[in-house]
C-alpha cells in the first residue's frame, strides 16, 4: 500500500480563514439590515459575529462591528414596530 501526498487545491481551508469570512459577512449583513430585512439580517449578523469570535477570527474588529450592527438592526426594528404598532413597517408616511 503506497502513501500518496494530497493533491494541490484539495486541502481544507484553515479555520481562521472561515472565521474571517464570517466576520466580514456579519459586518456586511449588519449594514444591509439597517436598510432592509432587519428582522432576518439582524439575527444572522449577530450569529455570524459570535461564531467568528468563537473561532478566533483575525478580523476581530469587523466581527465586533457586525455584532453591534446586528443588535442595532433589531433595535431599529423594535422602535419602528412600536411606533407603527404593527409587525410590518415602511418608509411611507
Amino acid at each position: 500500500m503506497a502513501l500518496t501526498a494530497p493533491r494541490r487545491g484539495t486541502e481544507p481551508a484553515p479555520r481562521g480563514r472561515d472565521a474571517d469570512g464570517m466576520a466580514v459577512a456579519s459586518f456586511v449583513l449588519g449594514l444591509l439590515g439597517l436598510l432592509v430585512a432587519n428582522l432576518f439580517l439582524g439575527p444572522v449578523s449577530v450569529a455570524l459575529a459570535l461564531l467568528a469570535l468563537a473561532r478566533g477570527t483575525n478580523r476581530r474588529g469587523r466581527a465586533i462591528l457586525g455584532l453591534a450592527l446586528g443588535v442595532a438592526d433589531l433595535v431599529v426594528l423594535a422602535v419602528l414596530v412600536l411606533g407603527d404598532h404593527t409587525l410590518s413597517w415602511g418608509l411611507t408616511g
